[in-house]
């Protein structure tokens, strides 16, 4: 059983330099109160991170430093696992993570993550949802584990019932599997180079045993006539070469020139176009109009007959330059069509040269494996050592055969693993013989705290609601003072199963303004008489109403602000 002994924290949000030390197993109930701001529940902020690297609320780790003296912020708690003790030190400026055991400090070599890890998973064996789901519940982060996505009530089950440890085998089978299937693969690979090398062998030593002088003259004969026709073609190809290094610059240089010439015209002709369309439309006014429509004065006859003669006399000269400037534009058309027709012209002679230079390439390609043949057939003529490197790769190839089907057989054994581990597997067995344990320990409770419905949870954790009428609902459609009794009977539910598994038992219970939420006075007595039934459980109650309460709590602890910090009241 996980028994919390004390926790102790210093400039720790408004805690100064004075340490606070609250005993966590010396009253089964305490009331903590104090005024809002007073620090009520920082201590569950602090064990929270003292714990788990994270506070209960959702505050920064930063911010976690008490502002005014800014240094030295650090909490201590203390707790019990059977006969061992366990101290866990963490703190801020300086940065400090360190698990005690039996006063002997734990190796610290391994990354804090795995440091962490150690702690949550090999000594409280639970996680930090695992916690709020058995130790705490409050008004403020705390998410109720109906209120949780499907996959999250799961890991909190399986922390509850000690099977996360098929999720960690899980992940280990499948980090297996994907090596041993990269080994499968390789191997593979490898078989498939041997089994070609051992073709490629056999073949080369069946050429050894039946190349003879002549074979080697023949490819000497084919690579003399290739050598030929490489050159043939290279004289052809220096001679594209040359045209085009002479032409290409005066060509391109041409055609950009006739290019340019064309697009001025072009302009040109556009601008003259566009002064014979505003000298049209000048002159159709003048003739269609005896007054400025602007302001509507009459437009005497001299200036009507002088203006519409001026744009007679400008529309002609504008057609006469057209004129030119249609036959200078019909000379740049031809001009740029020739320039284009050379430099087609020098794209055929290109695509000639890559045609040749690809056969020439050809060409280099046969005579590199004819080379490559001579060779074998000049230097390699040791027939008893091409022999024994076949014998070697055979071996190598049987020997990869074995492997492979090793690997087949280890990868058939890890999927049969893999689907043991799977949600499907081991864990929904075990948790199909808790489920109706725990409907069962649901119900006791919500028939205590006077809430009185049938609750049943299946394999998958989806709840189903049924009233004395047997009416179907949800945990969404009941009020907040409903939730809450579900809320409580589930909390308590988790406890029961932490006991009888033992493993994650705790003496540790806070309900943070619990009293103060939705309950009616009956659900706090009824609440109150369920608290009154644990053992070996020590109970802090977090109230905005420590009045109602201060008769019904054996001890009492008040949070006072001393000037800039929080205190506890002596």
């Amino acid at each position: 059983m996980l028994t919390f002994r004390s926790v102790s924290f210093k400039n720790f949000l408004s805690t100064g330099d004075v340490p606070i030390m609250i005993r966590l197993d010396q009253s089964p109930t305490t009331l903590i109160v104090g005024v809002n701001g007073a620090g009520k529940s920082t201590m569950l902020d602090a064990i929270c991170f003292g714990l788990f690297g994270k506070p209960h609320r959702d505050i920064k780790n930063p911010q976690l430093i008490n502002s005014v003296n800014g240094k030295n912020c650090e909490v201590q708690i203390e707790f019990t696992i059977g006969q061992d003790k366990y101290r866990v030190v963490r703190g801020y400026k300086p940065s400090v993570f360190e698990i005690w055991k039996n006063g002997t400090l734990l190796n610290q070599e391994s990354h804090s993550r795995d440091y962490q890890a150690v702690l949550e998973i090999n000594i409280l064996k639970m996680n930090k949802k695992s916690f709020n789901q058995i130790v705490v519940l409050g008004a403020g982060n705390f998410i109720p584990f109906m209120q949780m996505p499907v996959w999250d009530r799961r890991g909190v089950i399986e922390d509850l019932l000690d099977i996360s440890v098929f999720s960690d085998m899980n992940t280990l089978i499948k980090e297996k599997l994907a090596k041993s299937r990269e080994d499968l693969k390789e191997t593979e690979n490898q078989l498939a180079i041997f089994k070609e090398k051992v073709r490629l062998q056999s073949k080369h030593l069946n050429d050894l045993k039946q190349i003879d002088a002549n074979n080697a003259q023949t490819i000497q004969n084919e690579i003399s006539v290739i050598e030929s026709q490489i050159a043939v073609k290279q004289d052809e190809a220096n001679g594209y070469q040359h045209t085009i290094d002479a032409n290409m610059k005066i060509v391109t240089a041409a055609q950009k020139a006739a290019q340019k010439k064309h697009q001025a015209l072009i302009g040109y002709q556009t601008q003259i176009q566009s002064n014979l369309t505003k000298i049209r439309t000048e002159s159709e006014f003048y003739q269609k109009n005896d007054e400025c429509p602007t302001c509507q004065q009459k437009i005497e006859n001299d200036i009507k007959e002088r203006r519409t003669h001026q744009c007679s006399t400008k529309s002609t000269e504008f057609n006469d330059g057209l004129s030119k400037l249609n036959e200078a534009l019909t000379q740049a058309n031809a001009e740029l069509d020739k320039a284009n027709a050379r430099i087609n012209e020098m794209m055929q002679i290109q695509s000639s040269l890559l045609t040749i230079n690809a056969t020439i390439q050809s060409f280099r390609n046969q005579m590199t494996s004819l080379n490559k043949k001579l060779k074998d057939v000049t230097v390699t003529t040791d027939t008893k050592q091409a022999e024994d490197e076949l014998q070697i790769s055979q071996q190598e190839h049987l020997r990869l055969t074995q492997a492979r089907s090793n690997q087949i057989d280890e990868r058939s054994y890890l999927d049969v693993i893999q689907e043991m581990l799977r949600d499907t597997g081991i864990k929904a067995k075990v948790i199909k013989q808790y489920v109706p344990l725990m409907n069962k320990f649901i119900n006791q409770y919500l028939s205590v705290l006077d809430f009185f419905v049938s609750f049943t949870l299946d394999d998958s954790f989806n709840e189903t609601i049924r009233s004395r009428h047997r009416d179907d609902f949800s945990y969404a459609s009941f009020s907040e003072g409903e939730k809450m009794r579900i809320n409580l009977a589930i909390l308590f539910t988790w406890r029961q199963i932490a006991k009888l598994k033992n493993h994650n038992a705790t003496n540790l219970l806070i309900l943070d303004e619990t009293f103060d939420s939705s309950l009616d006075g009956d659900g706090v007595e009824n609440l109150l008489r369920i608290l009154n039934t644990l053992t070996a459980t020590n109970v802090f109650v977090i109230t905005h109403k420590p009045d109602a309460m201060a008769d019904k709590m054996a001890a009492r602890l008040e949070f006072v602000k001393t000037g800039n910090f929080s205190a506890l009241k002596t």
